[in-house]
C-alpha cells in the first residue's frame, strides 16, 4: 500500500486554488457540461460521481482557501465543500424559487456557483496577499 506525503495534496491544493490560467474553473464547467448529458441522456452513475467529485473538489478548494487559508489543509478542504454545498443550496433555492428545478435550472446552478467560488477565490486571494 502506497503511502501519499501530505506534501503532495498541498501542492495539488495550491495548483487548483491558484488557478492562474482559468483552467480548474474550465474544468468545472466542463464537469458541469458533463453532469448536464448524463442527466439529459447517458445516465450513467459513474459518470455522474467522476463528474461531481471533480466538482466539488475544485470548488471546495476554492472556497477553502479563499475564506479559510489559515486553517490546516484538511479542515480548508472540509469547510470549502461544506461552504460550496451551502452556497449551491442557496442557488438552488433562488432558482427553484424562480423556476422549476430540472436539468437544465440545475446546470445554471452550478454554473452559477462555479462563477462565483472562482471569482470570489480571486478576489480574497489579492486581498490577503495568500498568492502573486
Amino acid at each position: 500500500m502506497a503511502v501519499t506525503s501530505p506534501f503532495v495534496f498541498h501542492k495539488i491544493e495550491e495548483l487548483i486554488a491558484e488557478d492562474s490560467k482559468h483552467v480548474f474553473t474550465l474544468i468545472s464547467y466542463l464537469t458541469i457540461i458533463l453532469a448536464y448529458i448524463n442527466l439529459n441522456t447517458v445516465h450513467l452513475f459513474l459518470v455522474g460521481l467522476i463528474a461531481f467529485t471533480m466538482y466539488f473538489v475544485t470548488i471546495g478548494t476554492f472556497l477553502g482557501r479563499a475564506f479559510f487559508s489559515e486553517e490546516e489543509a484538511f479542515f480548508r478542504f472540509a469547510l470549502g465543500i461544506l461552504l460550496s454545498i451551502m452556497l449551491l443550496g442557496l442557488v438552488g433555492w433562488l432558482v427553484m424559487i424562480i423556476y422549476d428545478l430540472e436539468t437544465a435550472p440545475f446546470a445554471l446552478v452550478l454554473l452559477v456557483t462555479t462563477t462565483v467560488s472562482s471569482v470570489l477565490n480571486r478576489r480574497m486571494r489579492r486581498r490577503n496577499g495568500v498568492f502573486k
